[in-house]
């Protein structure tokens, strides 16, 4: 098919015809679908009923006689220690187990580094005069959010397919000592899907930073997300670290959230000896201690990481084929056209759209029009600002399949029009 760039008013008009005819139709239906958020989907939940069971609980003692039901481990029972320390490539004796969230601990930490400092006699953030954060985009929104919220400046940097732009990185931290950390998420990133490379995760460990208290949140969340055959390997962050001299910079978090159960899981934060001695003073303070007979069914449940793997394939199992719906009926319906460029990642909950530049906005509002929620244009973006105004974050996990297919079509023609608008309007 001819680009629409390549067409002629009278071409675009008749091509307008056709998908605006197209999206009456599927208005008629009154669709209502949600793809704003990468949410489990029932199936998927359903995996880990087992794990409600009486059985997975037993006599409630951990492999070391403690019962679960009492207080105390305030860092977590140690078989669980292990195997999160697992998922995240780190070992156990420099992993906290927490609650549900490990959102909720990265927030907690920041909150901490306001109020305290990192430790070390270091200057409390807040009462400096400003305190930066280095934010890969497109990003997570709820990372963006916690900075926003704790009053901190937001610097975004382009992600590529290897990880960020480690050039513009180094020399913004080795220049300003305002800048104070920075998020990763090194797998299967939210939205994009890529996975940092060895040499980015190096560069990260040993770049210069004027800052001593800088440090960086690797959100893990997507370790073992794969599609495929299993996950991608990444280097150990808290390992390299330590071999660069730096070894109290990076924060590793992840949790079961999209493995087991996403309103019911565990979290874990892992880093060097000195930041889990720092945070568990806190902790300490802060709670009597986490849901231990949480921690036991989970890893009753789910045994060792070789037994995550396995649960694993099974979401894999029910989420390729929602991710190559979309991808499928992206490349029928606009290979070619040069209207849209798409992410196809290996792992995680997403897939990434990037409009022509200023359309993001409008392909999302012709979709709600036509009953298909998409995460609103912008979020990916600090202060949900995208200067292009065009990347879209795609979550197909929660609809069901015959939805998801139907929800892609729709998006399909939303982008159609509005770029065929675009085009004519330029003419």
């Amino acid at each position: 098919m001819m680009k629409y760039s390549e067409m002629n008013k009278e071409q675009l008009l008749n091509e307008l015809k056709k998908e605006r005819e197209r999206y009456n139709y599927y208005q008629s239906k009154r669709f209502s679908y949600d793809m704003t958020r990468g949410k489990p989907a029932p199936e998927q939940l359903e995996l880990s009923n087992e794990m409600c069971d009486i059985k997975y609980l037993g006599d409630f003692k951990a492999e070391n006689g403690f019962d679960c039901r009492n207080y105390g481990i305030l860092d977590g029972l140690p078989e669980v220690k292990k195997l999160m320390g697992d998922i995240m490539g780190v070992d156990a004796s420099k992993v906290i187990v927490c609650g549900n969230s490990s959102l909720n601990i990265m927030h907690n930490i920041l909150t901490k580094f306001m109020l305290s400092g990192v430790g070390g006699g270091c200057t409390p953030w807040s009462k400096l005069e400003k305190v930066k954060f280095i934010c890969p985009v497109p990003g997570y929104d709820r990372h963006f959010t916690i900075c926003e919220n704790l009053g901190i400046d937001m610097i975004p940097v382009e992600l590529k397919e290897d990880g960020p732009d480690m050039d513009l990185i180094e020399k913004l931290v080795r220049e300003d000592e305002s800048i104070k950390g920075m998020w990763a998420m090194p797998r299967y990133s939210n939205p994009d899907g890529c996975t940092y490379s060895d040499e980015t995760i190096r560069r990260i460990a040993n770049m210069e930073c004027k800052a001593e208290d800088f440090r960086v949140f690797f959100d893990d969340a997507y370790a073992v997300h794969f599609l495929d055959n299993g996950p991608e390997k990444i280097l150990n962050i808290v390992d390299e670290c330590q071999k660069s001299g730096n070894e109290n910079r990076a924060f590793v978090f992840c949790s079961t959230s999209k493995i087991t159960f996403a309103g019911g899981g565990i979290s874990a934060v892992a880093s060097s000896k000195a930041n889990i001695e720092w945070y568990n003073k806190y902790l300490f303070i802060q709670t009597i201690g986490f849901d231990k007979l949480n921690q036991l069914r989970h890893v009753k449940f789910l045994k060792d990481y070789e037994g995550i793997i396995e649960h694993m394939k099974k979401h894999a199992r029910l989420l390729k084929p929602k991710f190559d719906i979309v991808l499928n009926s992206l490349e029928k319906e606009l290979e070619g056209l040069d209207i849209l460029e798409w992410s196809k990642p290996k792992g995680g909950y997403f897939i990434s759209i990037n409009t022509i530049d200023g359309l993001a906005d409008k392909v999302v509002s012709l979709a709600k029009d036509c009953g298909v929620l998409l995460t609103p244009a912008g979020s990916t973006f600090p202060y949900k600002k995208d200067p292009r105004n065009r990347n879209i974050r795609i979550a197909p996990s929660f609809p069901s399949v015959s939805d998801l297919a139907e929800a892609v079509r729709v998006l399909c023609v939303c982008v159609k029009i509005c770029s065929i608008e675009y085009y004519y309007d330029k003419l």
